[in-house]
């Protein structure tokens, strides 16, 4: 706790995070890549779930042996507990559907806010030693405890709020190129398709659910639910208000390409409206740092000399 160990401290801290910040982008590798595998794997499961649909004949099956998760959640009914459905909406949203990744998060609901608390007492404990009562102790576990009960729900926002930033972003784009195909005579499927592939550049989680949505629409009975499985995928009013148009289309007949039309130009509206919100708010927002950074500079550079030639003349 000296101040020299401190400061070597930060400074190694610093150095780590320069290199992984310069070295994250080199790692990544291919998404596009790696997440089309994985919409390739979803469309197989999707096929083999309905043909196991249409060759059911009330066959006992073989069932996989549950792992030690799976056991773990089921033996204390995490399920139930912490809302399995607001759960896998949430981690579908993040781009995780698979069921496996369900029982992964509340498994870590479950142990992250026992290990965090352990972390928390015996670093308190080992550190500090006696120089702080055993209350403080007790106080540093549950301080690791309510941080390891909302870390997982943080961690999971904060990929929905990335992914759905990038779908918006590309989202006109996707809307005139849908636009144009479905104008030029193509089917809503083959639509999709080629627009995931041209959008795929810009926004990859974009292209992953149009082919996702793609998949559905081959295999699910109801083409409305794969709309609406599109929708509350991105969960983005903007996604919404399209997915609504194109099940009007389907159900009632009416041009997709009119609607398709007027919603492109009432989202481009909304984010021109949306940037215009972000530039006036931006003087307000740039007082503090001109008051705490700006302001010092400027008396000194306007003052400065003038209060060494004081202090020159009072020697």
């Amino acid at each position: 706790m000296k101040p020299e160990g401190l400061i070597t401290l930060l400074v190694g801290l610093s150095a780590f995070a320069t290199i992984l910040t310069i070295a994250a982008p080199l790692l990544q590798g291919d998404q596009m890549r790696s997440r089309m595998k994985g919409i390739a794997t979803e469309r197989e499961r999707l096929r083999a779930a309905h043909r196991a649909a249409l060759a059911d004949t009330g066959r006992l099956r073989d069932k996989p042996h549950p792992g030690l998760l799976t056991q773990l959640v089921e033996a204390l009914n995490l399920r139930k507990v912490f809302e399995a459905e607001t759960s896998r909406d949430g981690l579908r949203q993040a781009g995780y559907r698979s069921e496996r990744y369900l029982v992964y998060f509340l498994a870590a609901r479950l142990i992250t806010p026992i290990v965090l608390g352990v972390i928390f007492f015996i670093y308190s404990t080992q550190v500090f030693g006696d120089t702080i009562p055993t209350s403080m102790r007790f106080a540093s576990l549950l301080v690791g405890l309510v941080a390891g009960f909302y870390l997982p729900n943080v961690w999971i926002k904060n990929k929905i709020g990335r992914r759905q930033l990038s779908i918006k972003r590309a989202w006109s784009d996707a809307l005139d190129l849908l636009l144009i195909c479905v104008e030029s005579g193509m089917s809503i499927e083959a639509a999709m398709q080629r627009v995931a592939r041209e959008i795929g550049s810009q926004s990859v989680p974009l292209a992953e659910e149009l082919t996702l949505t793609c998949a559905e629409l081959s295999y699910l009975p109801d083409r409305r639910k794969a709309f609406e499985n599109l929708g509350k995928r991105t969960g983005l009013p903007t996604v919404k208000s399209v997915v609504t148009s194109l099940i009007q289309s389907e159900r009632y007949g009416t041009p997709m390409g009119q609607a398709l039309r007027v919603l492109g130009q009432e989202n481009r509206d909304m984010r021109m409206s949306e940037a215009e919100k972000r530039a006036a708010s931006l003087p307000p927002k740039l007082t503090v740092p001109m008051i705490l950074f700006f302001l010092p500079v400027i008396f000194i550079v306007i003052l400065g000399p003038s209060l060494i030639m004081v202090l020159a003349a009072n020697r």
